[in-house]
C-alpha cells in the first residue's frame, strides 16, 4: 500500500470535511443553532437538568416521545437533539393553562411508561425492587410538574419589563 495516496486521501478528506464537527446525538453542528439558548424561561434548565436524565425522572423521553408530544399539543417540533427538541417545546409557553397542558401530556407518557414498570414488577418479582424506584422517580418528576405550574407568573408579550 502506498502512503502517499493515503496522505493525500486524507488531505482530501479534509479539505471536503472543512470544519464540520458531528454532535453525539447526530447532525452536524452550527454555531447558529447556539442562539437557540437564549429566551427561555428559567424553569426550562430544570427541566433539561431532571426530566432529560432518567437516573432522576425515573423515565427515559426520546426525541420521538418529544415529538409525538408535540403533536398532541399540535406544535411542530423538528426531530433534533432532545434539549433543543425541549426548549422550543418550552420557548412560547406565556400561561399556565399552557404549561399545564403541556405537562398533562408530558404526563400521560409517563404514566404509560409507569404501567409497563408495573407489569415488569409484576412479571420479574426479583426486579421489584428496581422498577419501584424508576416508579417513585417517575412520580416525583410529575410534582416536579405540579410545582411548576404553580411557581410560573403569566406574561404578555405586550408587558413592560420591571424597571427597578
Amino acid at each position: 500500500m502506498d502512503l502517499g495516496n493515503l496522505d493525500d486521501l486524507r488531505k482530501e478528506f479534509e479539505q471536503m470535511a472543512g470544519t464540520c464537527t458531528l454532535n453525539p446525538e447526530g447532525g452536524a453542528h452550527n454555531e447558529h443553532e447556539d442562539s437557540e439558548n437564549e429566551d427561555i424561561p428559567h424553569y426550562v434548565e430544570e427541566l433539561l437538568k431532571k426530566l432529560l436524565a432518567p437516573s432522576i425522572a425515573g423515565v427515559y423521553l426520546t426525541r420521538i416521545d418529544l415529538k409525538r408530544i408535540a403533536d398532541d399539543l399540535d406544535a411542530s417540533l423538528p426531530i433534533k437533539e432532545r434539549k433543543k427538541m425541549l426548549r422550543a417545546l418550552m420557548r412560547h409557553i406565556t400561561t399556565k393553562a399552557s404549561l399545564r397542558e403541556i405537562f398533562e401530556v408530558m404526563n400521560r407518557y409517563i404514566d404509560g411508561r409507569i404501567l409497563i414498570y408495573q407489569e415488569l414488577a409484576e412479571d420479574f418479582p426479583a426486579s421489584k425492587v428496581i422498577f419501584e424506584g424508576f416508579i417513585q422517580k417517575a412520580t416525583k418528576t410529575k410534582n416536579m410538574f405540579d410545582r411548576i405550574v404553580d411557581d410560573f407568573e403569566e406574561f404578555e408579550v405586550t408587558d413592560e419589563p420591571l424597571m427597578i
